[in-house]
């Protein structure tokens, strides 16, 4: 098969890798790719929220199967022009993405389905939100409704913050996206993915993962899209897996194909956990990033195999075969991130780096200078690793950090701990 996967994060790298061993994969083309990615296969310059840019390309090159990275394409409705062309894609259609785009649109779902969610309130004007968190009080957890890239989500602490944030966000912090606000009561608990398969019938899990979000040591500081991620989550059992299968994953497929939007790709279920329930957090309507990188370094070869049948309808045909093993990430970010930082810093040691079946460096945000790797984004890299244990895996991980030459760089120094204590 040609194969053409749309992005140029860490997630589209760590995909990119995966596909990559298997064998049915002929030719693979990234759009637009990054320097990582770019020592393992074709890089395009593509618009990826073109959708008849991204069709015409893949008519040009034989591509015989496009997988969409990142939620903003999948959002305008790239997968469906490519299915309207006749083209084979992994990713579900401009209308079942809402259930990432719109935060309202998943809380209209949620109460039609009776998946246990929080509490909430939509507004779409900043002096009804304010008299909102004033009648519920702190903490309370504000939204903007749209696609924020992973930055719009804003848990405040006090009645203060969350006032500041209603204003930041009606007062444009975050575009468009902020135009409406979700404000949600605040669960406690702990927090942990899941992510599943649909092919608008049929559903598979593909594993589990818990993230970092904040920025510092201990879950300090702002949220970032993600500082390092580990793979199983021993906070989600089995046990807990198989009721938010049943209460929540379910019913939500369910009334898409009701409304007549059935959910073809990865849908990625955040989860806050207490006592043993599962409540939804939030959906995403792609890989995660960087729990991507942890699920494809467990899972291998095989995604190709899985995300081809997604796409085909034929998912009730496959399983997952995972090895007792696990896997960890750990961000490496510019200084400075999630507020401003330096771009084109330059980064060394990348060559002697170990790159096998228990060892990647996959690149975020990086381009080539120069015959030079340098800083491209705020997240850099995912420095990846697998072990028997957990414990094992990160210091595979933490290994291979040490090694990397960075000085605009820094990088927690605590991923898992959750997990290890």
């Amino acid at each position: 098969m040609n194969i053409l996967i749309l992005g140029s994060g860490g997630r589209e790298h760590s995909l990119a890798w995966a596909v990559k061993q298997n064998p049915k994969c002929d030719r693979l083309i990234v759009a637009p790719g990054n320097a990582g990615i770019a020592q393992i296969a074709d890089c395009a310059k593509l618009d990826i929220m073109d959708g008849g840019a991204v069709v015409t390309f893949a008519e040009e090159n034989a591509i015989d199967f496009v997988i969409v990275g990142p939620e903003a394409p999948l959002a305008v409705g790239v997968a469906d022009r490519l299915r309207e062309a006749g083209l084979l894609c992994f990713g579900p259609s401009e209308g079942a993405a809402r259930l990432e785009a719109s935060k309202s649109f998943t809380k209209e779902i949620c109460d039609a389905a009776n998946a246990p969610t929080a509490g909430y309130g939509h507004f779409t004007e900043a002096e009804a939100a304010r008299a909102h968190v004033r009648a519920k009080g702190a903490p309370i957890v504000i939204k903007a409704d749209g696609l924020a890239a992973g930055k719009g989500v804003i848990i405040a602490m006090t009645e203060d913050e969350a006032l500041a944030a209603i204003d930041d966000m009606f007062g444009g912090a975050f575009g468009g996206a902020g135009a409406e606000v979700v404000i949600e009561e605040f669960m406690e608990g702990e927090e942990a993915s899941l992510f599943v398969l649909c092919d608008g019938e049929n559903i598979l899990s593909v594993g589990t993962a818990q993230d970092h979000k904040r920025v510092g040591d201990g879950d300090t500081g702002p949220n970032t899209g993600g500082m390092g991620a580990y793979s199983p989550a021993p906070v989600l059992s089995p046990e807990i897996e198989a009721i938010a299968m049943e209460q929540i994953v379910k019913p939500t497929m369910a009334e898409m194909a009701r409304r007549g939007m059935p959910f073809q790709g990865v849908l990625y279920a955040g989860l806050m956990i207490k006592d043993g329930q599962p409540r939804l957090v939030e959906y995403n309507v792609r890989f995660g990033d960087p729990e991507c990188q942890v699920l494809m370094m467990r899972l291998g070869a095989q995604v190709l195999d899985l995300l081809h049948a997604a796409a085909e309808g034929r998912l009730n045909e496959m399983s997952v075969t995972w090895a007792e093993d696990h896997a960890l990430t750990v961000v490496m970010a510019a200084l400075g991130y999630p507020g401003d930082y330096e771009k084109g810093t330059p980064i060394g040691a990348l060559d002697t780096m170990p790159e096998d079946s228990h060892h990647m460096v996959f690149h975020a945000g990086t381009a080539e200078t120069g015959g030079k790797i340098v800083a491209t984004g705020g997240r850099v890299l995912n420095v990846t690793a697998r072990g028997a244990t957990l414990q094992e895996a990160r210091d595979r991980a933490y290994g291979m950090v040490e090694g990397i030459d960075w000085p605009g760089g820094f990088y927690r120094r605590d991923i898992g701990w959750r997990a290890l204590g």
